[in-house]
């Protein structure tokens, strides 16, 4: 678990779970209360992570369902009693989610349907924290991003240097780099970028220097 950056009022912990180093978020405002994004692996550590950054989850967000960002819904869910957001354009790689991770050889517990669908813009508080849902196929159908003051839950979108992968089942170029340009690029440059893997980034720099978006 990364040490808590902070935005403005916001305070983001990232944690790399599993074989495929996927990053679960943890985003929280002033008062502690937050929400948990894409827990991909390794439940008791993402629940470690809570629990040592002292936050009241209100909810688990997913930008998207590959396998391996939803590996560790289930057991987080039920351990903290909380909904699960996905936009419904994506149920059908959730619910193919034992499978995927069949071909990769890989233990997966198959996470009970989503409590919620995300849409277009669609406002999500706790306590004094606001974030922003925005669509952002291409890597996945129903893929989206969270925006808030100052930073951004990006998934697999854009990262340090690349982009998702658009050579999987439902991916589209073009679609993703016009929503990247669409509801990313329109971000300040100081923005924060949370990828689904990797390092953070920012806005500026990925503008700069992603051979991707030249």
């Amino acid at each position: 678990m990364t040490r808590a950056r902070e935005h403005g009022t916001a305070r983001v912990w990232t944690l790399p779970t599993g074989p495929l180093q996927e990053n679960a978020v943890l985003v929280a405002g002033k008062d502690g209360e937050g929400f948990l994004f894409d827990p991909g692996d390794e439940a008791g550590r993402v629940l470690a992570m809570v629990r040592g950054a002292g936050v009241t989850v209100r909810g688990i967000l997913l930008t998207h369902a590959h396998f391996d960002h939803i590996g560790a819904v289930q057991p987080v869910r039920e351990a903290l009693g909380v909904p699960v957001w996905l936009h419904p354009a994506d149920l059908p790689l959730y619910r193919m989610g034992r499978a995927s991770a069949a071909r990769w050889n890989l233990p997966f517990v198959q996470p009970e349907a989503p409590d919620h669908e995300i849409k277009q813009g669609q406002v999500f508080t706790a306590g004094d924290l606001t974030l922003a849902a925005r669509e952002l196929p291409g890597h996945a159908p129903g893929h989206v991003v969270f925006v808030g003051d100052g930073f951004v839950v990006a998934g697999d979108t854009l990262f340090q240097g690349g982009i998702g992968r658009t050579d999987l089942p439902g991916g589209n170029h073009p679609q993703l780099l016009a929503g990247i340009a669409r509801e990313l690029l329109s971000l300040p440059d100081e923005t924060a970028v949370y990828s689904g893997h990797g390092p953070a980034t920012t806005i500026g720099a990925e503008r700069r220097t992603n051979p991707f978006l030249r």
